[in-house]
């Protein structure tokens, strides 16, 4: 069984057929999927759809790029939607110094409001870093008692090794398939197992051989074969694996 630790299942390009795709992914081997919301109305909105789904997780985060424009009580809200019982983390988080529409001061900002509060509440986090990656790390050894996920990792070896060492999870999408992937498959070289997880982030990234059509979780094995071939390992390890690791972070129990 697979767990597709990120996966936005509010997203338009779903609306066409979205309980289609989700009611077919059991049979598709994804026993467990979690969807993290990017403002708070996608928080809501992932929360909606993990009471509709028993296999589906949501979290309840404010995404660097929807920093601008929030109302005052943005972050009581947030918290309001932790206490879900199917809220599983605050996300996603971080920052992304890729677009330059959002003031890196307000990134940071409400970066470290969120994860004071998953401090405050020892929930997991699940952090969105895009071309941030110093301020990112630097950011996240401020909060010592906080835990979680990057995703989506695109940093160094060496950044991830410091991760791991603090406790953190990593987590690959379906860019590590592509042909031009080479930090990523010697991340995953140099990690250990029990700190790896697999998501797709639907609908984009979609892995080879599937690439430029929409993502969802049925493309999600093929992160698992790629990880089981540079590690040596068989793809039913990793699939293991990579769900326990997520089912421990997010505190899910069978």
């Amino acid at each position: 069984m697979l767990f597709d630790t990120h996966a936005h299942y509010y997203a338009e390009q779903f609306d066409p057929d979205r309980d289609e795709v989700l009611s077919a992914l059991p049979a598709a081997n994804v026993g467990l999927v979690l969807c993290p919301g990017c403002d708070l109305e996608s928080s809501r909105q992932s929360i909606a759809l993990a009471e509709q789904y028993p296999f589906l997780y949501a979290a309840a985060g404010v995404h660097p790029e929807d920093a601008l424009g929030l109302p005052d009580d943005w972050l009581e809200q947030v918290e309001a939607m932790t206490h879900h019982p199917k809220v599983k983390a605050v996300g996603e988080i971080g920052l992304d110094y890729y677009w330059q529409e959002v003031p890196r001061d307000l990134q940071k900002e409400v970066f470290r409001a969120q994860l004071a509060l998953a401090q405050r509440l020892d929930m997991p986090v699940i952090v969105h870093d895009r071309e941030a990656h110093g301020d990112s790390l630097a950011i996240v050894k401020e909060f010592p008692g906080v835990r979680g996920v990057f995703h989506c990792y695109s940093g160094s070896v060496e950044d991830a090794k410091t991760l791991i060492k603090l406790g953190w999870h990593l987590s690959f999408t379906g860019t590590i398939t592509f042909k031009n992937a080479r930090k990523a498959p010697e991340v995953i070289a140099a990690v250990p197992l029990d700190r790896i997880m697999v998501e797709t982030d639907a609908p984009y990234m979609a892995p080879t051989p599937y690439r430029g059509k929409r993502c969802d979780s049925r493309y999600v094995y093929r992160m698992a074969e790629t990880i089981a071939q540079i590690k040596g390992l068989t793809t039913q390890e990793v699939e293991e694996a990579t769900t326990e690791n997520g089912k421990r972070l997010f505190g899910i129990e069978d």
